[in-house]
């Protein structure tokens, strides 16, 4: 398979190839450099041109026919047509997820594309698409007036979770166009999706696709007008000086149980498993910390039992929900860094009592990291308020009153309480992106409200405007 870069919408190969082992068959990677990112950046006003020819009501309709497209057509890939089941296994032999996570994925990227108008209007708070069509609306007798502050939005993908890719998709519906650098190990996922909206409607324009180097990652990001990027705390650091770059980090998300309900802990153990495990533990959105009032000692032990029944099993196995590492050293460096922090004290690995064997196993010709919980007995310890790509969480005992004073920047909380006081705190906290009040695992996505973020506020901008306006 051969897959070249995409200059808004025209193939192009290069001389810079990366090869990549599918297993059954070889991949070959066209590498996007600098100088050719920026050039193609000097034509950016005829993609957008494309998009503000077509109606933003005609491009959701092609954005939800697309997403029929994405999940059962067979699609071009590079000088190759890609099934859906081919799509799963190629996906799974480069990153490790197992099919059924990749099929989960596809639901994800599925749901985004088909709710796009639901989606749309979380971002806009309900104003008419046609708001993209003349950058004018009125409300009662209000004129609002929006317009886009960039011709173009960047996005550095990663290559854990492929349904990241849903935040990006409502941007050409937006009529932004959208270049996109692919993470190394997931090169199919970002470029389905261009060809299923391609072949819905899109103007292929509209779409650029390179595979690139760190440095064709950073100019793509900081040559767009506004970029989105993926990555670890080191890479929020690295584009801190950037304001129109979002980066999307670690997410440090948390369950915090509430003093009213944590005698009811046993009727959370399944939605507090769910959070942890879910998608592989790969995501920003899955629990990585719980806060607790007391009981500590108990709910890490069920916990810990309940984690522990999650096994490796082969990629195409249709219980498997682990993931196996691609780049083994990757899984070593991990667990020789929370083994060597469980050596300072203040910290146990609680799910080692219910395994019979290491946390890092060799299995099914992969490397896996199984489940594991820390139990805290030092909210400070370097292991309570960390985030890893496995199933892992830190559970901490510590008294509701001192609870939103110590999580620092978290991307989800569900709060676990019915506390008038404690809610209104909740609510009031600078700290939390997204807030689930109740027992809501913290992996749920209600497509209504901004995931993380507001796609629309990053790339329109408000203006005031009064005077005799023609508004449709």
């Amino acid at each position: 398979m051969n897959i070249p870069i995409l200059r808004l919408g025209s193939e192009y190969l290069s001389q810079d190839l990366v090869e990549l082992d599918l297993g059954h068959e070889s991949l070959t990677t066209h590498t996007a450099n600098p100088g050719l990112i920026r050039r193609d950046l000097l034509r950016i006003s005829e993609a957008k041109a494309a998009l503000d020819a077509l109606p933003a009501d005609t491009l959701a309709t092609y954005c939800e026919q697309a997403a029929e497209l994405f999940l059962h057509a067979d699609l071009p890939c590079g000088d190759a047509v890609q099934s859906p089941r081919e799509y799963v296994e190629s996906l799974s032999a480069l990153t490790r997820l197992p099919h059924t996570l990749v099929r989960m994925n596809m639901g994800k990227i599925h749901a985004a594309m088909s709710q796009v108008r639901t989606i749309i209007a979380g971002l806009t708070r309900n104003m008419p698409l046609n708001i993209f069509d003349r950058g004018i609306t009125r409300i009662d007798d209000l004129i609002i007036h929006y317009f886009p502050i960039t011709s173009s939005l960047g996005v550095s993908l990663p290559s854990n979770a492929p349904a990241v890719n849903s935040l990006w998709i409502p941007a050409p519906v937006m009529k932004i166009p959208v270049l996109l650098k692919p993470g190394r190990e997931d090169p199919f996922t970002p470029l389905r999706i261009v060809q299923a909206m391609i072949q819905a409607g899109f103007p292929s324009k509209a779409f650029g696709y390179y595979p690139t180097t760190h440095e064709g990652g950073d100019t793509l990001l900081t040559s767009c007008g506004r970029g989105l990027s993926f990555g670890s705390d080191a890479t929020v650091k690295k584009y801190a000086a950037f304001p129109s770059i979002q980066v999307h980090g670690t997410g440090r998300s948390k369950i915090l149980i509430g003093e009213d309900m944590i005698q009811r802990w046993p009727e959370f153990l399944d939605v507090i498993v769910q959070s942890i495990s879910a998608n592989g533990g790969r995501s920003c959105i899955n629990t990585s910390a719980i806060l607790v009032p007391s009981h500590r000692d108990e709910l890490a032990n069920a916990l810990a039992a309940e984690l522990a029944k999650i096994k490796p099993h082969p990629r195409d196995h249709p219980d498997a929900l682990l993931c196996g590492f691609a780049n083994p050293a990757l899984a070593d460096g991990i667990d020789e860094r929370i083994t060597a922090h469980l050596k300072e004290p203040g910290a146990s690995d609680v799910t080692v009592l219910h395994r019979d064997t290491a946390r890092k196993v060799d299995a099914f010709g992969q490397t896996y990291l199984q489940p594991t919980l820390i139990s805290c007995a030092d909210r400070d310890h370097a292991l309570a308020n960390t985030e890893f790509m496995f199933p892992y969480a830190s559970i901490v005992e510590i008294p509701q009153s001192k609870m939103l004073s110590h999580i620092g920047q978290t991307l989800v909380v569900s709060a676990f309480t019915e506390d008038p006081h404690f809610i209104r705190e909740l609510l009031l906290s600078p700290d939390i992106e997204r807030l689930n009040l109740g027992a809501f695992p913290t992996n749920r996505v209600q497509w209504e409200q901004p995931h993380e973020g507001n796609l629309f506020e990053f790339l329109y901008h408000r203006r005031a405007i009064q005077g005799n306006v023609a508004v449709a």
